[in-house]
């Protein structure tokens, strides 16, 4: 914290020797020691508070989605660590069907963004719906022009001989 060495803290033993006195010496440091061990307590529980500040507001996961986007293998081993270290859960019936528990109910604007993601995920199933057909319409419209040019030379050829028959030479 303060970044004292031994040299410091023996000088600091000396003057607390000089100005205390020998008798003094034992409670002023027992009483340094609980003001260090008090600050030290209240240092740990502060950071353990913003922990779990940072967990509720969802810093991890952003944290995590992050370093994901920047490290995506370093990412992909971190996740299979965690995944070999948690005890094993038990299985999802299905892979589409999220994890709900029982005993909280969602928030009005839990609700109101799970609305707007569904209907942006059906309003994105139709527009790739759509661009697969307009697709497929464009690659049926190419097939029967590129046919359409196949035969064109074949019919061609069958009216050129037919007039080269008739004529006389």
């Amino acid at each position: 914290m303060f970044d004292l060495g031994w040299s410091e803290m023996m000088l600091v033993g000396v003057v607390a020797l000089i100005v205390v006195g020998p008798k003094e010496l034992p409670t002023l440091f027992k009483g340094v020691g609980q003001a260090v061990g008090k600050a030290r307590g209240m240092a740990r529980e502060f950071s353990r508070a913003m922990e779990a500040a940072a967990d509720e507001s969802g810093v991890k996961e952003i944290d995590r989605q992050i370093r994901a986007a920047t490290r995506p293998v370093q990412f992909a081993t971190d996740r299979l660590k965690e995944s070999a270290l948690k005890p094993a859960a038990k299985p999802a019936t299905s892979a589409a069907s999220p994890l709900v528990l029982k005993d909280t109910a969602p928030g009005p604007a839990t609700a109101a963004l799970s609305a707007e993601r569904v209907e942006d995920q059906a309003r994105i199933r139709a527009e790739a719906a759509q661009r697969a057909l307009e697709k497929a319409q464009r690659d049926a419209e190419s097939a029967l022009k590129a046919l359409r040019d196949a035969q064109r030379p074949r019919e061609e050829a069958a009216v050129s001989t037919d007039t080269s028959a008739g004529s006389p030479t």
